[in-house]
């Protein structure tokens, strides 16, 4: 596909509100098929279009992309055998025999439904137009959007907090005091809202930064907005895994519900709290594989 083509196609990925990401290639060292410039788009179900170099880092362009698009953010990756480990470069291990080095650097595009704002207030307005100025797609209620930003500030408080939790999204954040929230949640419980259902919800909607004018109110609000998108809220309501894991290259016990890290291999989730933990593995999962069987041998004789 030709550039024209990629472009083209992304316009229309947006026109249809599909997320996807574009891949292109920063750095090739030879030997490598893969030349600098060079562009993909690939889908959030892994479909990929475009060229990026051989079958050999296919895999890890895909599954790296989905990450990005899941994740909301850029991120750079470096496919090589030279063991280099640099901050901020996701590395990956490359399979092809040739041993070459394929940098690249992806951009994800968030899905068209992205966050619906309830409310017609200043403050609400204003958080609409921060949403459009940061790439972030508006949606309405009924459109699936995974986060709800209720902004009605006393116009209509409860009938649009019910709606928004009971609508599928998986944050629901409010701009509102902390006692005004708890007498929300007690008039939403009395309105039959569960308490998983509650879980979701985040009042006030971000950090306490003394915003009083409905800019600064709306500002404030899209912090808490961007850190859901971005999955770093901790209001955020997540599934959580029990127990520990040793982690198979330092030794150390990770709980695997705050874990940073989670990497499937043949079958088995590997936890880290650390990227270099994390990286070690990536570069040789079969070793680390082993240390893990091996443990768990000593362990259950």
């Amino acid at each position: 596909m030709t550039s024209r083509d990629l472009l083209e196609m992304m316009r229309s990925l947006d026109a249809r509100g599909e997320a996807h990401a574009l891949v292109t290639v920063v750095r090739a060292i030879a030997p490598t098929s893969a030349q600098v410039g060079a562009q993909a788009i690939v889908l959030a179900d892994g479909t990929l279009h475009g060229w990026i170099g051989g079958g050999c880092a296919k895999g890890v362009v895909i599954g790296a992309a989905r990450e990005a698009i899941e994740a909301g953010g850029p991120k750079l990756v470096r496919i090589s055998n030279d063991g280099m480990v640099e901050e901020g470069v996701e590395q990956h291990t490359m399979a092809c025999a040739s041993n070459g080095t394929i940098e690249l650097f992806i951009q994800p595009f968030w899905a068209r439904a992205a966050l619906c704002v309830l409310g017609s207030t200043p403050a609400a307005e204003e958080a609409r137009f921060l949403a459009a100025r940061m790439g972030v797609r508006v949606a309405e209620i009924g459109d699936g959007a995974p986060v709800v930003l209720v902004a009605t500030q006393g116009q209509g408080d409860e009938p649009a907090l019910e709606l928004a939790l009971r609508s599928p999204a998986r944050q629901v954040l409010m701009i509102a005091s902390r006692r005004k929230a708890e007498k929300l949640r007690e008039a939403m419980a009395a309105r039959g809202i569960t308490e998983e259902q509650l879980a979701r919800l985040q009042a006030p909607a971000g950090p306490d930064a003394g915003a009083k004018s409905p800019a600064e109110i709306a500002m404030v609000a899209m912090v808490g907005v961007l850190a859901v998108l971005r999955d770093r809220s901790k209001g955020a309501a997540k599934p959580k895994a029990a127990g520990t894991f040793v982690n198979p290259v330092c030794g150390a016990p990770i709980d695997m519900a705050t874990a940073i890290h989670v990497e499937q291999h043949d079958g088995v989730s590997y936890y880290f709290c650390c990227d270099g933990c994390w990286t070690m593995f990536r570069q040789d999962p079969a070793k680390y594989a082993a240390i893990h069987r091996a443990s768990l041998a000593k362990n259950a004789a």
